[in-house]
């Protein structure tokens, strides 16, 4: 157990280290500690013993241990408050009524990763449990429309179509009504199996240029595959800060987030803003994930902050907090 006064000095240090990525020196917390250099420098090595703090080999200054930073979020760390400007950003998404759920979560999340620096996951629900509540088509060429397809956990998706003849808007239009009728409430994964055996014996008693339009749509829906959804904004915003200088670390950690399948463990079903430092995650050791899960009407997921490990753990607690429980108002 650490003395107040050695918590007061990790709690000087972890933060002096999270403003500056320096490590940090006995002479600069004399003054803050009311102490001589001499007793900062044996609680230094006090808390050192412990595993809290760490030397670098470029400085006679210590920085956080990633057991440091655990004792610290824990036991140190305050709430803290969002600053009108973060609120103002964030409230423009969640006012904004045009935007479905998954829309307002990915976007809000890509103004966290501007306001922080860090970057921002969204893993959303697999394709294969959303299930259709709507097609539209809008045409936007003699040889050409754009089909969306909405479903029922507010997942929009879009995707242009090539037709291989001209074809009237009256004839998209029929066609449209058709699928509408005979697939709402089919998974998405299993949309080009009720086109097939659903659609396409009955379509050409409606339409008269069936083979074109049914080849169109049943070719876009086929590469609609079932996926899980992830949204990584800011991927290269980790880059930023001095510990990923080395460009071999670089490669590293961009490769790692273009890998979905390592990304994709980052999903959690834990209620509470939950952070894992460093060895904690299954990512890199040399950063840190917060993360929540959420869930609305249906529609359910993971949003989660990556950053260095000395990120403001307080301030990134604070927004995602922010986005889970206006995820709730909507």
């Amino acid at each position: 157990m650490i003395t107040e006064r050695q918590e007061q000095l990790l709690k000087l240090i972890v933060e002096n280290y999270i403003k500056t990525a320096k490590p940090v020196g006995s002479k600069a917390l004399c003054d803050i500690m009311e102490c001589s250099s001499a007793t900062i420098r044996n609680e230094m090595a006090a808390l050192e013993s412990y595993d809290l703090l760490e030397k670098t080999h470029s400085s006679s200054g210590r920085v956080p241990s990633d057991k440091g930073y655990r004792y610290y979020v824990d036991n140190i760390m305050e709430a803290k408050e969002l600053t009108g400007e973060d609120v103002l950003k964030l409230q423009t998404i969640f006012r904004n009524n045009s935007l479905v759920l998954t829309d307002a979560i990915e976007k809000s999340m890509e103004i966290v990763s501007e306001l922080t620096n860090y970057t921002a996951v969204v893993l959303g629900s697999a394709s294969e449990n959303n299930r259709v509540v709507k097609i539209e088509a809008v045409p936007t060429s003699p040889h050409s429309m754009t089909a969306i397809v909405i479903t029922d956990k507010g997942h929009v998706e879009n995707k242009n179509i090539a037709i291989e003849e001209t074809v009237s808007q009256a004839e998209i239009k029929q066609t449209v009504d058709v699928i509408n009728r005979l697939i709402v409430g089919t998974p998405l994964s299993e949309v080009s199996k009720a086109l097939e055996f659903e659609v396409k014996p009955v379509i050409s008693k409606y339409v008269k240029q069936h083979e074109a339009l049914y080849n169109a749509f049943y070719n876009a829906f086929s590469e609609m595959v079932p996926h899980s959804a992830i949204k990584v904004s800011g991927k290269a915003k980790l880059l930023d800060s001095p510990e990923f200088d080395d460009t071999a670390k670089m490669r590293s950690i961009l490769n790692k987030f273009e890998d979905n399948n390592l990304i994709k463990n980052i999903q959690t079903t834990e209620e509470g803003i939950n952070v894992y430092i460093g060895s904690e995650n299954k990512i890199d050791d040399d950063i840190s994930i917060i993360k929540t899960y959420y869930t609305k009407d249906g529609v359910e997921g993971t949003i989660a902050l990556i950053g260095p490990k000395r990120m403001e753990y307080g301030r990134a607690e604070a927004l995602l907090n922010y986005i889970k429980e206006n995820i709730n108002r909507i």
